[in-house]
């Protein structure tokens, strides 16, 4: 099929954005803590079922200790740690300028690599750090957004640690997928560790009960299935196959684009203000990212 990767890379961008709005509208109405245990325990199972029909068990249980320990940390930092402060982003921040928050995990991730893993990063690439950079702190300085927001600074510096979260698990994600290890698998892998690190917090501080007790909330937990299975489970899918089938560059590119299709989203939905500054801050931002994967 012509263009399957260029699709499916697409198709992950509008996932990525069902999934914030999904987690946003939900957050609101139970708290983001119940919002991470539910949506994980939601894409555990998801994950499972999906897991045993196309390889015949339930957990790669031949992953080896190694592997086991790099993507179980990977989970650990990214799923439990990062999302949980990305997702009361979400709540106090919305969904729009949270994701855009998001775009500065290419950089992180450039960072890391340099430092841990010897790649170079010339100056072409701190040029488009510092575009990305740019357009955040344009949307941000703005001006629009302080009415709308009244904890802006605090839901910006959980955004940054989300981001920063999901550039350090993507690193530890790469040391186990060493070898041609499935993808699926180690999504699993990582999701179950995710899942169990937050099942024993919740369960020593005596939070256990109450954070399952956002269930109770229809609404709330329709937005956390759906949610669940456009993130972590279809668009983690469709991820792969974009970068499968479509060159690096054009794939995260398109992977990248959540921020401008939620800003009609949270004009009409979320009735934020939505200046110019906004949109040609976070097209600005948005360039900056995509150029990090071509230069």
């Amino acid at each position: 099929m012509t263009y399957l990767g260029e699709s499916a890379a697409l198709l992950t961008s509008l996932c990525w954005s069902l999934n914030s709005v999904c987690f946003t509208v939900a957050g609101r109405r139970v708290g983001s803590a119940s919002v991470n245990l539910l949506r994980l325990l939601m894409a555990w199972g998801l994950l499972v079922l999906l897991h045993l029909a196309l390889y015949g068990q339930a957990f790669p249980m031949q992953a080896g200790a190694a592997r086991l320990g790099w993507l179980g940390a990977s989970g650990l930092i990214g799923f439990a740690l990062g999302d949980a402060v990305l997702f009361e982003a979400f709540v106090l921040i919305g969904a729009r300028l949270a994701m855009l928050l998001m775009t500065l995990s290419p950089i992180f991730s450039a960072l890391l690599a340099w430092l841990f893993l010897g790649q170079s990063m010339g100056p072409a690439k701190v040029l488009a750090m510092a575009v990305t950079l740019g357009g955040i702190a344009w949307v941000v300085w703005g001006g629009g957004d302080q009415e709308a927001h009244p904890h802006l600074w605090r839901g910006v510096l959980l955004g940054v640690g989300g981001a920063l979260g999901q550039s350090v698990g993507l690193v530890f994600s790469m040391k186990g997928l060493a070898g041609g290890f499935p993808p699926i698998s180690a999504n699993l892998i990582r999701v179950t560790a995710g899942l169990g690190a937050l099942l024993l917090y919740f369960s020593a501080t005596g939070r256990l009960r109450g954070t399952l007790g956002g269930l109770r909330d229809g609404r709330a937990t329709a937005f956390i299935g759906l949610g669940a299975a456009t993130g972590p489970v279809l668009g983690v899918v469709l991820s792969l196959v974009a970068i499968a089938k479509a060159p690096m560059g054009v794939a995260a590119t398109l992977m990248s684009l959540s921020p401008v299709i939620l800003l009609p989203v949270s004009h009409f939905v979320f009735r934020e203000k939505l200046g110019g500054h906004a949109i040609l801050g976070t097209l600005l931002a948005l360039a900056g990212a995509a150029a990090l994967f071509f230069v």
